[in-house]
C-alpha cells in the first residue's frame, strides 16, 4: 500500500481535472480560515463512499490533513489536494 501524497496549492487555484471513475480528496481553505475536507472512492465492495470532515478537524490544516489521510489510506485514495493560503 503506498502513501499518500499531499498536494499544496494555493486556496484560489484551479481545481484538478479528475475523471468520474478517479478518488478523490481536497481539503480547502474557507474565508473565516476553516479547513474543509471533502472526497469521494469506492469500497472494495464497488460501493461509492464520500468523505465530509468533522467540525472538530476543521479548525486547524495539520487536524484536517490528519483527519483526511486517515480516510484517504482507509479508501485507497493516492491524493489529498490542499488550498490553503501560503500564510504562515
Amino acid at each position: 500500500r503506498c502513501m499518500v501524497k499531499i498536494v499544496h496549492l494555493d486556496f484560489d487555484a484551479e481545481r484538478p481535472s479528475l475523471g468520474d471513475d478517479e478518488r478523490w480528496l481536497f481539503v480547502e481553505q474557507s474565508e473565516e480560515g476553516l479547513f474543509y475536507g471533502s472526497g469521494g472512492s469506492w469500497k472494495p465492495s464497488g460501493e461509492w463512499v464520500g468523505y465530509g470532515s468533522l467540525a472538530e478537524n476543521d479548525t486547524d490544516l495539520d487536524r484536517a490533513i490528519t483527519a483526511a489521510r486517515k480516510w484517504a489510506d482507509r479508501y485507497d485514495v493516492p491524493t489529498i489536494w490542499v488550498f490553503a493560503s501560503n500564510c504562515d
